[in-house]
């Protein structure tokens, strides 16, 4: 019996979560493992690692099954726009100190510019939207001491 792969885009992506558990476990092998009820530092990522094996044994097998429409062309703006927008937020945060709120901020609207189309008004609600619900999560439910504008 013969496999051959049918959908590119499973297959790789399934030898990626391999690969990304596989180095999980790798780098967990060293620390103390403990139990279910006490867990030591390399529990979960030993455990996440072998989950994360698992999926992408099942999404490479499954790509022997499913037709694809093939891998396309690299997508170097969005890749090049993310990383400056990543870039923007911390040197905003450390650099400039102008606090979380409008990091985040900015790191949305510049991020907003690696896909195709840009919609004013959507952004602005995601705006809202995401920015409340990290300073609801971050600084109010995890209490980190990040001050949310410039004044310190």
């Amino acid at each position: 019996m013969k496999l051959s792969i049918k959908n590119q885009e499973d297959f790789w992506a399934g030898l990626m979560f391999i690969g990304f558990g596989l180095l999980a476990i790798v780098v967990a092998r060293d620390y103390p493992m403990g139990s279910a009820m006490r867990m030591g530092p390399g529990y979960f990522p030993t455990w996440l690692g072998g989950i994360m094996m698992l999926l992408g044994a099942i999404l490479a097998l499954r790509a022997t099954r499913t037709v694809g429409t093939g891998i396309g062309p690299w997508g170097w703006r969005p890749l090049i726009v993310l990383s400056v927008a990543f870039l923007v937020y911390g040197l905003l945060m450390e650099t400039f100190s102008v606090g979380f709120i409008p990091s985040l901020v900015a790191v949305i609207v510049v991020s907003s510019f690696a896909g195709r189309e840009f919609r004013p008004l959507e952004l602005a609600v995601l705006s809202v939207v995401l920015v409340a619900g990290a300073v609801s999560l971050f600084i109010y439910g995890l209490e980190l001491p990040y001050p949310l504008f410039w004044e310190r």
